[in-house]
């Protein structure tokens, strides 16, 4: 338990790390990777150079901050950092290690204000929060590798198929080498895929969600190639390029909270734009295979038929639904009286004909369309806890997310 002269402390650090947050973490992560490059075999290094990962850590430091005499209301924020955490192979021995550098940061930014009184406190805090992080991630690590056909880290599998879905998406069918089966998961969940490009200093990790229903002996990622030049695409384009059938990735067990709920049965909606439709595709084939009475409403956005990926699978998934229907749209349709339902963006007249305040929906996309769908559902009248999201990158609020891709 911390004192309340420990709390009252580091509460009073509030004002400072909403003014100077992401200069705390900014400086933070510079003096760690100086010291210990070692990990930069672990960290994105995109999510870095964008500021993605600073903002992150700094949202969560005040939060933590802001809550530190109550740490159980930011269990749901840590629960999906540990996911992530889990899926990276942080372990508690890292934990030390950030605690060092994230006081001198605080330190070097607040100057005089961070007396030795405050940083004892932040001291006494961070061992709390690590804590809590570590006992929570040691829980997921020990479930991952107990379950059948579970392991713990990373684990060698072979490509047994590489599909082409569409003119930037690709599926790569995922077998464990040693032969055994795959572990099940929750349909919405990822893998963590470590690769090492040879022009690449350090050891690259990328998050895909699983693109197939448990129940497989195999697992499936469907990539998005991006542009030659984004550094969003380092890893993907490398897939795309390099990695053929009979060659092999190292992946760790599934991992995230952004997973269907089964045990409902209120009316679903699975919104997705470009290749935002990976967990969603896991979600639509686990719903057709239990033969869920639920209305499900399947909507996608695509730029043009081209981009579009699984048309064929989510209508056959679609036909094995009692109350199953279908939304296709794209940006920029090549065929003006094709088959889709809408044009442009989704709108508002067009989303509250098929959602109304009792549906579930699940979003998953780029921030900007994420932004624009939560916006809408909002005004439907959608409670908070029926608009679940995923994002492509780390945990971030929604509202900063979108302000710092602007």
């Amino acid at each position: 338990m911390l004192s309340q002269k420990t709390i009252d402390l580091v509460k009073s650090t509030v004002p400072a790390l909403e003014a100077n947050g992401t200069t705390v973490t900014s400086t933070f992560y510079k003096m760690m990777f100086a010291a210990h490059p070692e990990l930069l075999n672990i960290f994105n290094h995109v999510n870095q150079a964008q500021g993605r990962q600073q903002t992150a850590l700094a949202n969560t430091v005040l939060a933590a901050a802001k809550y530190i005499d109550k740490l159980e209301t930011i269990v749901p924020v840590v629960n999906q950092i540990a996911h992530k955490h889990r899926g990276l192979g942080i372990k508690p021995e890292h934990y030390p290690i950030v605690g060092e550098f994230l006081l001198k940061a605080i330190k070097e930014v607040m100057g005089d204000a961070a007396t030795d009184e405050i940083i004892n406190a932040w001291a006494e805090s961070y061992g709390a929060i690590a804590q809590v992080f570590i006992d929570i991630e040691h829980n997921m690590y020990e479930s991952a590798e107990k379950q059948e056909n579970g392991w713990l880290d990373f684990k060698e599998f072979e490509v047994v198929k590489k599909v082409k879905e569409s003119n930037v998406i690709t599926s790569f069918y995922l077998k464990a080498k040693d032969g055994k089966g795959v572990p099940t998961f929750i349909p919405g969940q990822y893998i963590t895929v470590k690769v090492k490009i040879p022009t690449e200093t350090y050891i690259l990790n990328r998050q895909y969600s699983l693109s197939c229903a448990p129940g497989h002996d195999y697992f499936r990622i469907s990539v998005k190639r991006e542009a030659d030049h984004d550094p969003n695409g380092k890893v993907s384009n490398y897939l795309h390029d390099f990695i053929n059938e009979g060659d092999t990735l190292e992946i760790s067990a599934p991992a995230g909270e952004f997973t269907l709920n089964e045990r409902e049965d209120a009316p679903i909606a699975l919104i997705s734009g470009g290749v935002g439709l990976t967990p969603m595709m896991s979600m639509l084939e686990a719903l057709a295979n239990s033969g869920s009475k639920r209305e499900v409403s399947y909507i996608h956005s695509a730029r043009s038929e081209e981009f579009h990926a699984f048309k064929d699978a989510v209508l056959e998934n679609i036909s094995k639904l009692e109350n199953g229907r279908v939304f296709f749209g794209y940006d920029k349709p090549l065929n003006k009286e094709g088959n889709h339902h809408f044009e442009g963006y989704i709108t508002k007249s067009f989303l509250q004909n098929i959602v109304d305040e009792n549906t579930v929906c699940y979003i998953c996309g780029p921030v900007p369309f994420l932004k624009n769908i939560v916006t809408i559902l909002q005004e439907i009248g959608l409670k908070d806890e029926n608009i679940r999201y995923e994002f492509f990158g780390p945990a971030m609020n929604l509202t900063a997310e979108t302000a710092a891709a602007k």
